[in-house]
């Protein structure tokens, strides 16, 4: 099969013929002061079928007993997720299976932002590509959409550009501005400049030598992890089955009568906690499986050429006191020509990234060299008062990226983070690519290409400001509510208020009495994190199976504190094994992780 790379808008068909997707693509381009207008037709038209996502033996019995489903989505992933809530919402009988859990892989090791990518539009403007720049335009839209659908879970970051030339100023100024001027009423809030001594007050660990100035810009922040385990949770609430731990062992084909040709017809699934296999049959399968893109279209088809080339993203973290807690910092040139990103995230700071070829893996560890290149790009950005040192790293990760690029291309660092669909000639639709910030509009162009495709039918995408889980009764004050009805510390209630939104109750309900004064209730896991044991037993609800999925994913400990995720294992084990029935050899480490 040919390979073309193209824009939004269009999709690869099997031969190489192209066939655009047009209309209902559009959807997805309205302005910020449309997001409301289109909450009103797509939430408040129709309501979950759920009002809590059904637990997980319910949907592996529906993915077992469902005749045919029309779509079934392989990859919980952002992009995933976004294609079961896409496709589920439009009334679409919808299946998700993933083989390890939600957001386990790439969508969790993101370096946290919500942004439209302004490496990206200096990219277009210097090269005139307009492929970049629709990009871009099309990521400050998505990023708006974000904040406003799950505004618990993310927030605007200012995000500081300092200058130690000062011909640099007026290039940057113009560059951010132009950022600016390109989100239009997207825009967060506006750019500005800071003298050097204004820079110093609000990044006072700033190295201050041969310092000119800075530029502020705004992006947007989110918790990767939480919001991608939302995107999936408000898809079975509204009636996919989805269920992870799922791995699919093969694709089912079935022959057209007519035709004589095969076509994909469903995915023979294997329950990796049980090791049960059935079918799941669909009218229609999507592989949206982020590195292992190609694993899944070589199911299809072995002769498959690869358009999927892996790229490391290694990140670590260290105290807060690198950082201030609310302003980001951004290194436009380091040593190598990469881009490396300081900013606060969870009261800790994140350092990262690094961006080169690697292997696919499942666990991706960071090696020691990255580690060290992201401190020593640190140490030149830090006053000398400010010792970076290795110890200080309390946390580091390696997310693979999912680029789509010749194969031949050995500068994964030059790779526009665009997105393709692609359709084999059996009709396996693989959404490739893409970005986290896009994952609703490349869940959009995908489900427009399934409908189109396989004859679906299926109304408008419904998803722009469609509230996420949690998102719809949150404000900036609950946690002020769950202090004063429930006894938690403050840190705590402002903690689950940002994790869980106007669920964020129904945690506190679960919270057990500390039999002091105060707080009344909420026992932590460990003392210097706000997570507490009533968070472990919802996380059950929200489809957590092993202890790492808890540490993980439903809170972020081992992302913030490898030594406060292990101090916290034992506990954690000891509340799912009470609550799942674990027998004595399932609580053993190399059985719960």
């Amino acid at each position: 099969m040919a390979f073309h790379k193209v824009v939004k808008g269009t999709v690869l068909v099997g031969g190489g013929a192209l066939a655009t997707v047009l209309g209902l693509s559009q959807f997805a381009h309205y302005r910020r002061k449309q997001v409301n207008l289109a909450y009103v037709e797509a939430a408040e038209c129709f309501e979950p079928v759920n009002r809590e996502p059904p637990s997980r033996e319910a949907q592996l019995l529906t993915l077992r007993n469902t005749l045919e489903f029309d779509i079934l989505v392989i990859g919980g992933g952002a992009t995933g997720s976004g294609c079961a809530l896409d496709a589920v919402t439009r009334g679409l009988k919808t299946a998700l299976v993933e083989r390890d859990d939600f957001s386990s892989g790439t969508s969790s090791r993101s370096t946290k932002l919500i942004h439209g990518g302004v490496r990206y539009l200096q990219k277009a403007i210097m090269k005139l590509d307009i492929e970049q720049y629709r990009m871009v335009k099309e990521a400050l839209h998505e990023r708006a959409n974000l904040l406003e659908i799950a505004p618990h879970l993310s927030a605007p970051l200012p995000i500081m550009l300092p200058v130690y030339k000062w011909w640099q100023l007026p290039y940057y100024w113009v560059g951010i501005k132009l950022y600016d001027l390109v989100a239009g009423s997207n825009c967060l809030k506006s750019s500005y400049v800071l003298s050097k001594s204004r820079a110093l007050e609000h990044f006072p660990m700033l190295q201050k030598d041969r310092l000119v100035g800075a530029i502020v810009y705004y992006d947007g922040q989110h918790n990767d992890a939480r919001m991608n385990l939302a995107v999936a949770l408000t898809a079975a609430r509204y009636g996919a089955a989805t269920a992870n731990y799922m791995e699919v062992v093969s694709l089912l084909k079935k022959t057209d009568p007519e035709t004589g040709r095969e076509h994909v017809s469903g995915a023979r699934c294997k329950d990796v906690l049980t090791g049960q296999e059935f079918d799941v049959r669909a009218k229609c399968v999507i592989n949206a499986t982020g590195p292992f893109t190609d694993a899944v279209r070589k199911m299809d088809d072995k002769s498959a050429a690869a358009i999927c080339q892996p790229s490391a993203g290694v990140h670590i973290v260290m105290p807060g006191y690198y950082s201030p807690e609310s302003m980001g910092l951004l290194d436009p040139a380091t040593s190598d020509g990469r881009v490396i990103f300081f900013l606060p995230w969870q009261k800790m700071t994140i350092a990262g990234t690094t961006d080169s070829p690697t292997d696919i893996t499942h666990h991706p560890i960071p090696s020691e060299e990255d580690i060290n290149f992201i401190l020593n790009e640190v140490r030149n950005y830090l006053s000398c008062d400010v010792e970076v040192r290795r110890g200080d790293v309390l946390a580091a990760w390696s997310g693979i990226r999912p680029l789509v690029t010749d194969p031949k291309s050995a500068d994964t660092q030059s790779i526009s983070r665009n997105h393709v669909v692609d359709i084999s000639e059996s009709g396996l639709i693989t959404i490739a690519g893409g970005k986290w910030t896009t994952y609703r509009s490349m869940a959009e162009d995908t489900v427009n290409a399934a409908i189109k495709v396989h004859n679906l039918k299926a109304g408008p995408s419904r998803t722009v400001g469609l509230f996420l889980q949690g998102g719809k009764d949150w404000s900036p004050t609950l946690y002020i509510r769950l202090v004063q009805d429930y006894g938690l510390e403050s840190e705590v209630a402002q903690h689950l208020a940002a994790t869980y939104g106007d669920k964020a109750f129904e945690v506190a309900k679960m919270a057990s009495v500390t039999g002091k004064r105060w707080p009344i209730v909420g026992v932590r896991l460990v003392s210097e994190f706000p997570y507490i044991e009533a968070e472990v037993k919802y996380g059950i609800k929200e489809y957590a199976c092993t202890a790492v999925d808890m540490i993980s994913r439903r809170t972020r400990l081992a992302f913030l504190n490898v030594q406060a995720a292990e101090e916290a294992l034992p506990r954690i084990v000891e509340l799912m094994g009470r609550e799942l029935n674990w027998d004595e050899k399932k609580k053993e480490p190399n059985q719960t992780v």
